[in-house]
């Protein structure tokens, strides 16, 4: 409520100062903003589940095509940006895209918000330049990891939405598309959530497949009946009630998720999965294990 009203005060001081509104600027065009307040729902982060949101229906994915540019909102072509990205033009017209350009490494250049939260001594959101080490942006900006870098066990690099990556692969990858996909993961919004050795890691991603069973619209029937699927899976993982051989096939649905939505939602909720199995499937059975023999001995 209070980023509304204060994105409504700046909104009202521009048009005050005709900043925008008819004529603006006195470019001889009319320019006009407008705030909608949403419910919150994750899928209509997605852009057409947030333009039928926007036309006062469930929010929902559209098949493309069309794309928004030929047939967005009530019909009209329409764009959809992210603040980020809106927020950036205004210094690249000041100092040229080959400024801009200049950060990062070919293919991956520009500046990135970066917000790292987790097991980390200052919680933060910085823009830094892309491609930045994943290690140097944590030590740099939120004070290194709690305990130490060595207390480090793994960290989901671009958000819920992207698989985890264990110690030893933070310790040298970018922060940038090319070196987060090299390493079967993702730059994504570059929410960097950090956990250290003090995490139940299959506790945490079971966490994730409940919140995206939670989210799923529903269109989709694998991502409506995958993600709960999933969910329970996940959750005979973290008290140990699975069997080795339910670790093949939590991972077989994932696959059969991933890729077969209309939206990119599906594969949110499988990708975190395959992350935890490739990474730490000796944890899980080893929690399986554990909970057989403690069977046993009651």
């Amino acid at each position: 409520v209070r980023e509304t009203e204060a994105l409504q005060r700046a909104i009202d001081e521009a048009y005050e100062n005709s900043l925008i509104g008819a004529n603006a600027c006195g470019s001889g065009w009319d320019f006009d903003l407008y705030v909608h307040r949403g419910g919150g729902a994750y899928i209509c982060g997605e852009e057409t589940a947030l333009i039928e949101s926007l036309e006062g229906k469930k929010g929902q994915p559209r098949l493309k095509p069309p794309f928004p540019a030929n047939a967005g909102l009530y019909g009209c072509p329409t764009t959809v940006n992210n603040v980020e990205s809106i927020a950036v033009v205004p210094e690249i017209l000041r100092r040229g895209s080959n400024w801009f350009a200049g950060f990062g490494r070919p293919n991956n250049t520009g500046t990135k918000l970066f917000n790292i939260s987790g097991h980390i001594e200052q919680p933060c959101t910085v823009e830094e330049e892309m491609s930045i080490p994943l290690k140097e942006l944590i030590n740099k900006h939120a004070g290194g990891v709690v305990g130490g870098w060595d207390n480090l066990l793994a960290i989901i690099p671009g958000g819920a939405s992207v698989p985890l990556l264990p110690k030893a692969i933070c310790d040298t990858v970018l922060m940038d598309f090319d070196s987060l996909r090299d390493v079967q993961s993702g730059l994504g919004t570059a929410a960097i959530m950090v956990m250290n050795k003090s995490t139940d890691i299959i506790a945490a991603i079971a966490r994730l497949s409940a919140f995206y069973k939670h989210e799923s619209c529903g269109q989709c029937t694998p991502c409506r009946e995958g993600t709960g699927w999933m969910s329970r899976m996940m959750n005979r993982m973290v008290n140990g009630e699975a069997n080795i051989e339910e670790i093949d096939l939590l991972d077989h649905v994932t696959r059969q998720v991933e890729g077969h939505t209309i939206c990119a939602l599906g594969d949110a909720a499988a990708w975190p999965i395959q992350g935890l199995i490739r990474h730490f499937r000796p944890e899980i059975e080893q929690r399986i294990n554990d909970a057989k023999k403690q069977s046993v001995a009651a």
